[in-house]
């Protein structure tokens, strides 16, 4: 039994680090905007599928990988652009509305240049699995989470002690006050997009030699990361990353214990939970938890 917990947890912790790569994203840019980027999946599967090709094409992995993220950085501020700066003056629901019609586009638009199939990165260090306790763990999965608390301690960096990071913090408190003191609120929202999207791209290529990649992969992960954003309290830097490990976590147990038939209708158990009975967060952080 101490074997199959352990295993079930070792998965979920997994899962769960890239959907809080993703709910971090989405946390993003709601606090520079108010929207709710629904394309924010998207930017997972072209960081995915940018780095298959990449490395078809006989790239190292390590520059397919950088190049890959590069893409989904210029495909975000693109986004930013073209879709998002000509409607900035119009409410929450139209923004919204606007970024669902982008991750349709995008998703589209994949599906033209990649096909239907399903991709596979290379594993980062090998496949041989690493026992432990009556459980086996993937080098992959170190990666993932590794990657994920480099991504969140250099997130906390750029906060903190940066000044673009705290012009972004500034607005993300308070829009007025910031343009009072000079700070370019257009350039934060730009800016949010572009980081946005190096955050899903990032997770994008750390999950693709687990769990394969396709022009449709970024569907479930950017609802499973809105559930974990929700699940957090949405605007919260610490309960994005937390909600994503609970959420991950209540994955991998739901799947082992119960059944996997279940496993992605949780996120949507998640969510109906929180808007229903836990407005502000199940977890409790408040939105003025920025980091």
């Amino acid at each position: 039994m101490t074997g199959a917990w352990l295993q079930f947890i070792a998965s979920g912790l997994t899962a769960g680090a890239i959907y809080a790569l993703v709910a971090l994203g989405f946390t993003i840019v709601f606090n520079a905007s108010g929207a709710i980027n629904f394309a924010q999946g998207e930017f997972v599967m072209v960081g995915g599928m940018s780095a298959v090709t990449f490395v078809a094409a006989g790239l190292s992995l390590p520059v397919a990988i950088l190049l890959a993220v590069a893409v989904a950085i210029v495909v975000g501020l693109v986004v930013e652009r073209i879709a998002i700066a000509p409607a900035r003056h119009a409410g929450t629901v139209t923004l919204i509305i606007i970024t669902i019609g982008v991750s349709l586009f995008l998703r589209g638009l994949a599906q033209l240049v990649w096909g239907k199939g399903v991709f596979r990165l290379p594993a980062f260090s090998g496949e041989e699995p690493i026992a432990f306790g009556g459980a086996t763990l993937l080098p992959q999965s170190l990666w993932v989470l590794g990657g994920a608390a480099v991504a969140v301690l250099a997130l906390r960096f750029f906060y903190g002690r940066t000044l673009a990071g705290k012009a972004m913090l500034a607005t993300s408190f308070n829009r007025l006050a910031a343009q009072l003191v000079g700070i370019n609120t257009r350039a934060v929202l730009f800016a949010s997009f572009g980081l946005a999207a190096l955050l899903g791209a990032l997770g994008g290529v750390l999950i693709a030699p687990i769990a394969f990649t396709s022009y449709d992969a970024g569907i479930m992960l950017g609802l499973k990361g809105f559930a974990a954003a929700m699940l957090g309290g949405l605007g919260s830097f610490p309960g994005a990353v937390l909600g994503g490990l609970v959420l991950g976590l209540l994955e991998g147990l739901g799947a082992g214990f119960v059944s996997s038939a279940y496993k992605d209708a949780i996120a949507f158990v998640v969510i109906l939970a929180v808007l229903f009975f836990f407005p502000g967060g199940f977890l409790g952080a408040r939105s003025s938890d920025r980091v």
